[in-house]
């Protein structure tokens, strides 16, 4: 954010040095970045984070300054006269406007000028905006910019004589809504955009205007010929302005600002104070009145301060008089009962919205500041004299409203970070006592950190992807419900509406992108929730680990085994046919523990990857964390090591198609007891000619070892030729010679 100094004296004393300005603004949370000499200004960049969009304007800046300096805050009045000659009709008689999609834009306000003449600006307002960066282009069109830059709050004027009507010389109109197929728009860079569905576009009787929130149109810019002008002043939602922005490549003042909000009742502020700039600087007559569509400004829900919290967090007292003053000077209204301050209320004046311009609204009362607590050197105020002896309980907390212009403030915790930042974070002593509290992690919390360990350590990467995914994705794969998907109202990214129903799409996505970026290695996993829905009920949110991998289905069961045993389950895991039309019959499983279904992996089949446009064969999985969760022993094991070494054994069994490795491996398990070890899967091996038609050999490699000696070789043959009569018997498996 460029701020002008000549610009931010018009709203508060700068009595100090810029250098001091530019060091307690940085300890108030506005990061100086750079000072640059514009002719005979300053320009002085800071960086806002985007939770303080109400430091986007200079007003915002000039309201922290005289809470810092405890200096007096002066405000345009905003209050422009509208004609009363009968030639001017009420501006309800000359536009109207519909929003037809609430959900992109909340509130859209109109007025209208008749009569201006467009003109160069006068040199100090063209001196203003060339200092934070904008290039002056005629009087009509830099007000705006101007009022943009004073309060943060974006405006558009159009060229009222070119907006269409259902009907020649009827009323005006102004249509929001989403655009229509195919349609695009010449914004005012003279560049033509094609539109999606889910963009808010500002349209007349017939064509589309404006892009809502980010960039006008040709069509009715503000030119040498414009005799009317339609001021419009809206509030749009911010994810939809924001995903215009990337989809178009085209960002702007305005949009950064929308996608950060703006100040609901600032709107109408912004509107006046435009109008009483053109009224001045272009002349005109300006019609009575104001059309405003939409949803009001929501009511602040109010906010309990705790006195004693302060010194639990900061560490320090802070007088409850010094409290209630720093909180007041912010804009925050105190609530005492169902009353509030008479002293915020005045403060705030300046933004809240006016009923009519018929009769406008007069300037706001000059508002006594209060005195703040003087900090060494800080050049403040000395502090104030002791308080009257006074027999009245002393409060344990203070109830405020924030302001509409803070929506960073909801919880008792911003307040004490206001009340911080304000007193002065280095009044705070460096060895001051905080208390603090042993945090503990959850169960879920350690259970997942042994997954994600397990998973790391066989080569996997974590990926992070949106809870939505676009309808082809969600019905290309959705192998826990048939029930239709949960839908946002506003898209996240573009085309993308529906909460998955599986992690597995979004992988699937994240590996194409990889591909097509020639990246050999694309071993990923995640953990999250899937959406489910549910007939009256509410949603099912079930927390999953899904997996996508370029290696071999064995291999990827394997790392979910290598799972179980780390969290050391009581059950074993259980693998049977999946059923699932997606996986290749042959090389996928459902897998179960304790009889409880967890999840399934296999190798996707082709026609399930060619909705993905994936190149390489791919081997998915999904399973449910919850079970896991549950059945976790996390408790340290201690297992006795024997001293003595194992003995390996090779064996290779032909058995039926149908048999499959995890009922043979169970097998071998349970009959090399009590010398089994480990249990290695080497290979499958099909001939028809050699093993038989429907006949298949399983090899594998079984670990002996006994804590009492050394096995020798004839016990190991021994212990072989159990497992070998028990998978005969279990199996009808005979051995390979």
């Amino acid at each position: 954010m460029l701020v002008s100094w000549n610009w931010l004296k018009q709203y508060v004393p700068l009595d100090m040095p810029v250098e001091e300005l530019e060091r307690r603004l940085m300890m108030a949370g506005l990061n100086h970045e750079s000072t640059t000499e514009v002719g005979s200004d300053l320009a002085i960049d800071l960086e806002v984070t985007s939770n303080r969009p109400d430091c986007l304007g200079h007003i915002g800046i000039a309201r922290e300054v005289a809470v810092l300096w405890n200096s007096k805050l002066t405000l345009p009045a905003a209050a422009p006269a509208a004609s009363s000659s009968p030639a001017i009709e009420p501006v309800e008689k000359l536009v109207q406007v519909r929003i037809e999609c609430p959900d992109l834009c909340l509130r859209y306000t109109a007025r209208v000028i008749r009569g201006v003449k467009i003109a160069s600006s006068p040199f100090w307002m063209a001196q203003r905006l060339q200092t934070v960066g904008i290039t002056p282009i005629n009087n009509v069109v830099d007000i705006s910019n101007y009022v943009l830059m004073e309060c943060g709050q974006p405006l558009h004027t159009f060229d009222f004589g070119r907006l269409k009507g259902t009907a020649p010389g009827k009323i005006r109109e102004i249509v929001v809504r989403r655009p229509l197929s195919g349609e695009t728009i010449e914004a005012i860079d003279h560049k033509t955009y094609e539109l999606a569905a889910d963009m808010c576009m500002i349209c007349d009787a017939k064509d589309p205007v404006a892009i809502g929130g980010v960039m006008g149109g040709a069509q009715t810019e503000i030119s040498a010929e414009t005799r009317d002008v339609l001021i419009e002043a809206a509030e749009f939602d911010p994810v939809s302005i924001r995903n215009t922005a990337r989809a178009l490549n085209l960002h702007s003042d305005s949009s950064y600002r929308f996608e950060r909000r703006v100040d609901p009742e600032g709107l109408d502020w912004a509107s006046r104070r435009c109008c009483e700039l053109i009224l001045e600087l272009a002349g005109g007559k300006l019609a009575a009145g104001m059309v405003d569509a939409g949803q009001p400004p929501p009511r602040r829900e109010p906010i309990v301060l705790r006195f004693s919290q302060l010194k639990r967090i900061l560490g320090i007292d802070v007088p409850p008089e010094q409290v209630r003053e720093i909180l007041l000077a912010l804009g925050n209204e105190e609530e005492v009962g169902s009353q509030r301050s008479e002293v915020s209320k005045v403060e705030r004046s300046h933004s809240l919205a006016a009923n009519s311009q018929t009769s406008p609204p007069s300037p706001p009362a000059p508002l006594p500041r209060p005195t703040c607590r003087s900090v060494p050197g800080e050049g403040r105020d000395a502090a104030p004299a002791s308080r009257p002896t006074s027999h009245a309980p002393r409060p344990t907390s203070l109830t405020v409203v924030p302001p509409s212009w803070r929506r960073d403030l909801t919880r008792e915790i911003d307040l004490i970070e206001e009340v911080g930042r304000i007193y002065g974070y280095e009044a705070i002593p460096e060895d001051v006592g905080v208390p603090m509290a042993p945090s503990a992690r959850t169960r879920t919390d350690r259970v997942l950190e042994r997954i994600r360990r397990v998973l790391t350590a066989a080569g996997f990467d974590e990926a992070v992807t949106l809870s939505v995914v676009d309808e082809n994705a969600s019905t290309a794969m959705s192998p826990w419900t048939e029930v239709e998907p949960l839908r946002t109202q506003v898209p996240v990214i573009r085309g993308a509406s529906c909460l998955r129903r599986s992690l597995v799409p979004s992988l699937l996505e994240v590996r194409r992108t990889n591909e097509a970026l020639a990246n050999v290695e694309i071993e990923l996993f995640e953990i999250a929730r899937i959406y489910l829905q549910r007939e009256n009920d509410l949603p099912q949110e079930e927390l999953m680990l899904a997996i996508t991998s370029g290696r071999e289905y064995s291999i990827v069961k394997g790392a979910l085994e290598a799972v179980v045993v780390e969290l050391k389950m009581a059950a074993a895991l259980q693998a049977d046919d999946a059923n699932l039309a997606m996986l290749d019959r042959a090389d996928s499983c459902r897998l179960s523990l304790g009889g409880e279904v967890l999840g399934y992996v296999g190798r996707l089949r082709p026609e399930a990857a060619k909705p993905f446009d994936l190149r390489e064969p791919t081997t998915v999985a999904e399973v449910k964390l919850s079970r896991l969760i549950d059945a976790a022993n996390l408790v340290p094991q201690c297992v006795p090591q024997s001293p003595y070494p194992a003995v390996a054994r090779d064996v290779n069994l032909v058995v039926d198609e149908a048999v499959r490795w995890a009922e043979v491996a169970g097998t071998v398990r349970e009959n090399a007891k009590p010398f089994f070890e480990g249990l290695e899967y080497r290979d499958t091996y099909r001939d028809p000619q050699r093993l038989g038609g429907g006949k298949k050999s399983l090899l594998f490699t079984i670990s002996l070892r006994s804590a009492e000696g050394t096995l020798t070789g004839q016990q190991a043959d021994q212990v072989r030729d159990r497992i070998v009569a028990a998978c005969r018997e279990a199996h009808g498996a005979e051995l390979r010679a």
